[in-house]
């Protein structure tokens, strides 16, 4: 990877960049610190209100890989997640789980309790002002700017508007019958190549002049970008780095904010 400023970041995608192009971020560890997806799995976990159209879902998926199904579906929602984390679950299931585990809410709750997840001023304190900076510089070059991430639509629109500078979101999105969330999700979501998917049904005529991730489910977004830019790379995207033909990571030292 080479490390280069914040200002040569923006120098490259201001030569490359053509109207109705794209800038994509990812948005847990590229733009902030933290995971906003888990966050609102836990929080929900801890608010307890796991209903019936989610307990049903939470079964059959448990059930699926022969995993224990007894137990409040808090419980089984938890024994899932450990799975994952334990290697034995897939990540993307994951992600599509966190997406619909308000299932039998209405959209009104669902707004309601992913605005009291991230207060006003929460999530600045845990922003990549690297990251930030550049986006602020594109957005302000005409680019149109797009988080792309796993987490679900609804706590990525809240920390979207609270970053300021976000146009639009592509994020896992639940399904709606009515006013009442669905257990189910729109697919492919956006991780790993589902990414990709997605954005291409988002540019419409533009490019995809640039792409920001950190982890190696950006590795393919990163690919189809012109410019592809690690934020605080994990290791896991480390280890893939050359799956990407020049990828660019930010000095944190150049940010003029740091």
């Amino acid at each position: 990877m080479l490390k280069v400023s914040s200002k040569e970041v923006i120098a490259r995608i201001r030569a490359e960049l053509r109207a109705g192009d794209v800038v994509a971020f990812d948005g847990d560890g590229t733009l902030w610190d933290g995971d906003v997806g888990d966050e609102l799995f836990f929080a929900l976990l801890a608010h307890g209100d796991v209903r019936e159209p989610a307990k049903i879902r939470l079964i059959d998926e448990a059930r699926a890989v022969s995993m224990d199904t007894r137990g409040t579906p808090i419980e089984i929602a938890q024994r899932i997640f450990d799975a994952y984390r334990e290697g034995h679950y897939s990540e993307r299931k994951v992600c599509e789980m966190i997406g619909w585990l308000c299932a039998g809410w209405s959209r009104a709750e669902v707004t309601r309790f992913a605005e009291e997840m991230i207060p006003s001023g929460a999530l600045e304190a845990r922003l990549h002002v690297e990251a930030i900076e550049i986006g602020v510089a594109v957005q302000q070059l005409g680019a149109r700017v797009v988080i792309v991430s796993a987490s679900p639509r609804q706590i990525v629109e809240v920390a979207a508007q609270r970053v300021g500078f976000i146009a639009d979101v592509i994020a896992t999105t639940p399904r709606y019958a009515g006013d009442i969330m669905s257990p189910m999700v729109d697919e492919p979501i956006p991780y790993d190549e589902g990414k990709v998917t997605n954005l291409r049904n988002y540019l419409r005529e533009g490019a995809l002049v640039a792409a920001f991730g950190d982890n190696a489910f950006d590795v393919p977004m990163l690919r189809a970008a012109k410019i592809a830019v690690a934020v605080r790379p994990k290791q896991r995207l480390v280890a893939r780095a050359h799956e990407v033909a020049e990828l660019l990571t930010i000095d944190r030292s150049s940010a003029t904010s740091a």
